[in-house]
């Protein structure tokens, strides 16, 4: 019952914001439904850590502690950022860049898009996990391309091609996929279901294995954003909405790199080797040096944090793919603290770049003087995202570095400067943002920044206090898939 609410609230969402999201209470409803998902993956949470993984619908629907935890995460952030949505999308229809049919695009397509992750995720047949993530991929382009200016209209072209030849590798993968377990497990169904393949996980081919995988990660870690698959991001990023950059950064690469976790762990059990491993700390931490140096040359300020969301994506493959409890650990720790200090930088920067009329930061200035509250969001969540202590991004990357000091210490070198780079590069950047001579212009409505502080309060007690409940539910997870 609480997985068929968690997956019904928002598809009903986006089902009545078609009929009705041409109507002035649109934007209301779309943050309503977006709290009542909330509610029920809070109720799904409860029983799954307290009774267990539940199998439901026929073995159709699988919850255990790792996915219940992006469930919770993604709809959390769903919610947050839909209040972001309401006071923005007005902004924007205040300016003339929008129109109330593009907003009922809009407030349809974000729930959609909220009920396609979430079947994702929920999902135990990895068949339907691919076809939700090729939905997802749909409901953005629609998303990212809601300005429809040519630049907008490119970006969101470039996204479809790059991703949907990347969806195209992880066909090809799942297909191999179930080629090997089709000998074990017979023709059928039951062939793609994750539960049956973990459970034979050791009988499995090993090379058809190896060579899924290897198409898998490359189909997928285009979804993450894994260099050289990263082209798509920072345009999705800079042309679409800023709600759907929140999204984008903070739940959907979740989404992608979890199917990626959820094969390796079939491929570590039917090889018994690293390889899989290996690959995706080879992936992860190509991502994290090509990203940090990156971020230097950048002059749109979406653009950058965009190259900044490709740096932690790759950050956390490269924890995942080490392995073992710590790490494993600090991947998920790492992945709610990077979505919600993203997210809550994005809100910042949304309503900071529709104070300036522009994303070009060198035409943004003063931010703490004019939009105090505005400039402290982006300057705090500035400091959170590049791991200063005590904020819960420092946390995780200390584990993520004391692991590959004590495991892979050639890795080291390449993550501490990595880091330093991205560090100078993006403070330098922010600092005369918030601190110039201040641009007067006023926004027509007052911005919705209570997402901006929750966010980083919640990420700032995760980096002095993890609390014990979720401790062991980060704990049951790791022990699941490291």
């Amino acid at each position: 019952m609480e997985i068929f609410l968690v997956l019904f609230i928002p598809l009903a969402g986006g089902l009545l914001l078609a009929l009705f999201g041409h109507r002035s209470y649109a934007a209301g409803l779309n943050t309503w439904m977006s709290f009542a998902t909330f509610l029920a993956s809070i109720v799904l949470t409860v029983k799954v850590i307290s009774g267990g993984p539940m199998l439901v619908m026929d073995e159709l629907f699988f919850v255990d502690p790792f996915n219940v935890f992006l469930v919770a995460l993604t709809a959390f952030v769903a919610f947050t950022t839909a209040m972001f949505s309401r006071p923005y999308m007005l902004i924007e229809q205040h300016h003339g860049k929008l129109t109330i049919p593009r907003l009922r695009l809009y407030y349809s397509m974000y729930q959609l898009f909220t009920c396609t992750m979430l079947v994702a995720l929920l999902t135990n047949n990895l068949g339907i996990l691919w076809v939700a993530m090729e939905a997802a991929t749909l409901t953005t382009v629609l998303l990212v391309s809601l300005y429809r200016t040519p630049a907008s209209l490119e970006a969101a072209w470039k996204y479809f091609i790059l991703c949907g030849v990347g969806i195209a590798q992880a066909l090809f993968g799942t297909i191999l996929l179930y080629f090997a377990a089709e000998k074990v497990l017979g023709a059928g169904g039951t062939a793609l279901l994750w539960t049956h393949l973990d459970a034979v996980k050791g009988d499995l081919e090993p090379t058809v294995l190896s060579l899924a995988f290897v198409f898998l990660l490359v189909g997928y870690g285009t979804k993450v954003g894994l260099a050289p698959l990263h082209n798509w991001l920072p345009d999705a990023h800079a042309e679409g909405p800023t709600p759907v950059s929140a999204v984008l950064s903070g739940l959907l690469l979740n989404v992608a790199l979890y199917a990626v976790v959820r094969t390796k762990v079939l491929v570590d059990g039917a090889l018994d080797s690293h390889f899989a491993g290996n690959l995706m700390m080879g992936f992860g931490l190509l991502s994290v040096v090509m990203a940090a140096f990156f971020l230097s040359r950048q002059k749109d300020i979406k653009r950058m944090f965009a190259y900044s969301s490709i740096e932690h994506m790759g950050l956390m493959t490269f924890a995942f793919g080490m392995g073992g409890p710590v790490a494993t650990f600090a991947g998920m720790l790492h992945m709610t603290v990077h979505s919600l200090t993203k997210s809550a930088i994005f809100f910042a920067v949304g309503h900071a770049a529709q104070n300036a009329g522009t994303q070009i930061m060198d035409n943004i200035r003063g931010l703490i003087r004019h939009t105090p509250s505005v400039g402290w969001g982006l300057t705090i969540g500035t400091l959170a995202i590049l791991g200063m202590p005590p904020f819960g991004v420092f946390a995780s990357e200390f584990l993520i570095i004391t692991t590959a000091m004590h495991s892979y210490p050639w890795a080291t070198p390449f993550l501490l400067v990595a880091l330093g780079v991205a560090f100078a590069a993006v403070f330098s950047k922010v600092q005369p943002m918030v601190f110039g001579e201040p641009n007067e212009a006023k926004l027509p409505h007052p911005p919705a920044l209570i997402p901006v502080f929750v966010h980083l309060g919640l990420v700032l007690m995760l980096g002095l206090y993890i609390p014990p409940y979720l401790a062991d539910w980060y704990r049951q997870a790791a022990a699941l898939i490291g």
